[in-house]
């Protein structure tokens, strides 16, 4: 049987990590964006709007790229849900 990182949430969209896999996706794409920040801020600072352009397209690729991930590790679908079990 596979295990799942993830579970649907039980009120709203999405989902919420269940192993430590999951939550080391989390934290981990987490420490990434806060990363990339403090690098740009340092090398390209606030005067190069082509660099600032081209990490925000790399950083909503790398968002597309965990969402997705997160999906096929859910047990279960995405969808909205209000917390009762239907």
């Amino acid at each position: 049987m596979t295990q799942y990182w993830f579970r649907p949430k039980r009120y709203g969209y999405g989902a919420t990590p269940v192993t430590w896999e999951g939550w080391a996706v989390v934290l981990i794409s987490a420490a990434l964006m806060a990363g990339s920040i403090i690098v740009m801020e340092r090398f390209a600072g606030a005067a190069n709007p082509a660099g600032w352009l081209i990490w925000a397209v790399v950083v909503a690729a790398g968002v597309l790229w965990v969402v997705q991930f997160s999906r096929r590790c859910t047990d279960g679908e995405w969808r909205w849900r209000w917390g009762r079990e239907d």
